[in-house]
């Protein structure tokens, strides 16, 4: 319980605390003064609740000494420290407390009583209305609340490599799983790149429960995260941040992460952002949790299905089939660069799907001379190279081209002469802005829920997996970013001889 004291109605402490608050700044001396023997001073010790959310609210406060704070639903979105206003709200329009407050430290406030600003026997209208405009003041300077929001983070996601379906998905299951066991939930606005500037504005809030968000949608940064679950794209990362190899650029992350007082790390994307969080887990005190998510549309992370691949060669065998169709109606070979710069799982899930003639991946070594045996006499053939074909090659020759003219430049050499009018496609980069489909929505919800577990049960550096349909998780150790495909698979791939 709060201890009442007692002071002078001529401090001059309290004058200067009254005369410099906003609501009050447009009030004479003598005005102010005539407040003064209508204070109440009281003494809080450090936890203390002084007013309760929803409780109905007759009094308003200003801080003498201490640090107070203002919470909604738990969330704390606001400090008032000497000289600070708090619930004036419930004065204007007579309503239930919109939010907690609590003593951070020991510390001293005044309070008043609405009904004494309405007395004229105690304060005149004319300066019971000046108060009252300066009370309206003090709300509208509400919605430049929320530092305090972003200064302790219970989880923060880490976003970042190429855009690939299931981002958002991911985001918007995790923020779900997280807040249901408690945690609040953010993310950095342009992945590594907004960790290092570790500014306010570079953090967003993700919230899941309607009723919060509508209490903290006024707060900038907050977002509302259930649309996000069928969202295309990937909101919140950079267009890779290739300083992030510098360890000097990792430790200004990581001391920006402890200034945050982050307990949590999740990192989310493919192979590039797996060797970002992996390092700076590296540099983060070991009470730091640290995690990864593998979304990717090249399936570019060993040992488990990864959010996107699905969506990703569902699009791209469509894509393929259209050229098919295309190809059969006009004579022409179409030879398509789709992803794939190592291990081809893409291109070549994407040529099996569609029923392309010849899958050529990143590691695949022809006899040129005979894939041009089999094209030659052909009405119509669709080729697939991956993007990683011959990529080291490629560079040494200061080739310009695009996997697939190299490959027809290699079938060109080898004696290419068909009738066919032959094509070459670049990579084709909508795919990444696909709708994410059920299954890539459905492997988001399983990983959320196996890694909330996790964080709950005190693990860290681990990678929450699904294989075959079962639930595992693999140690960052033993993480694996060249996710060969099965030679078996490769072969099924090749109809130009079947």
């Amino acid at each position: 319980m709060p201890k009442t004291l007692q002071f002078k109605s001529d401090d001059q402490d309290i004058f200067q605390i009254l005369k410099t608050a906003l609501p009050f700044e447009k009030l004479s001396d003598d005005e102010i003064r005539m407040l003064i023997p209508l204070l109440t001073k009281y003494e809080y010790e450090a936890g203390e609740i002084v007013i309760s959310e929803g409780e109905t609210g007759t009094s308003a406060f200003i801080v003498s000494k201490g640090e107070f704070c203002f919470e909604k639903m738990g969330r704390m979105v606001k400090t008032f420290t000497r000289g600070d206003f708090f619930g004036e709200v419930a004065l204007i329009d007579d309503r239930p407390r919109t939010g907690s407050v609590r003593a951070l430290t020991k510390g001293h406030i005044f309070s008043f009583e609405g009904k004494d600003l309405d007395d004229e026997k105690k304060i005149p209208s004319k300066t019971a209305v000046r108060i009252y405009r300066g009370f309206s003041r003090l709300v509208t300077t509400y919605v430049r609340e929320g530092s305090t929001l972003y200064r302790e983070m219970d989880v923060l996601l880490i976003q970042d490599g190429g855009c690939a379906p299931g981002y958002n998905p991911i985001t918007a299951f995790l923020s779900e799983y997280l807040e249901k066991a408690g945690y609040k939930v953010f993310i950095a606005a342009e992945g590594f790149k907004s960790v290092v500037s570790g500014k306010t504005e570079d953090y967003r809030c993700l919230i899941y429960h309607r009723d919060l968000y509508d209490q903290l949608d006024h707060i900038p940064g907050v977002m509302f995260s259930p649309p996000l679950r069928e969202s295309r794209g990937a909101n919140f990362r950079a267009e890779r941040f290739p300083d992030f190899k510098k360890e000097e650029i990792q430790k200004i992350a990581a001391q920006n992460i402890q200034d945050r007082k982050v307990k949590t790390v999740i990192g989310i994307g493919g192979n590039g952002t797996f060797a970002g969080i992996n390092a700076l887990s590296r540099l983060l005190p070991v009470e730091i949790q640290t995690f990864f998510v593998p979304v990717t549309i090249d399936s570019d992370i060993y040992g488990t299905d990864c959010i996107g691949e699905f969506t990703g060669v569902e699009v791209g065998a469509e894509k393929i089939r259209c050229y098919m169709a295309d190809a059969r109606t006009h004579r022409r070979c179409y030879i398509i660069e789709m992803m794939g710069a190592q291990g081809g799982y893409h291109a070549l899930h994407s040529a099996l799907g569609a029923g392309a003639h010849l899958a050529v991946l990143p590691s695949s070594r022809y006899d040129m001379k005979k894939i041009v045996k089999a094209i030659n006499p052909r009405s119509e053939t669709v080729i697939v190279v991956a993007e990683g074909y011959k990529r080291d090659d490629r560079r040494a020759e200061g080739y310009t081209g695009n996997a697939a003219e190299y490959f027809r430049d290699e079938l060109t050499a080898a004696g290419l002469n068909t009738s066919q009018k032959v094509i070459c496609e670049g990579f084709s980069r909508d795919i990444r802005g696909a709708s994410p489909n059920n299954l890539d929505i459905m492997l988001a919800q399983r990983m959320a829920r196996n890694l909330s577990r996790l964080i709950s049960a005190k693990k860290t550096r681990l990678m929450p997996a699904v294989l075959s349909g079962k639930e595992y998780s693999i140690s960052f150790d033993d993480i694996e970013t060249d996710n060969s495909v099965k030679s078996e698979l490769a072969s099924l791939a090749n109809r130009l001889f079947s």
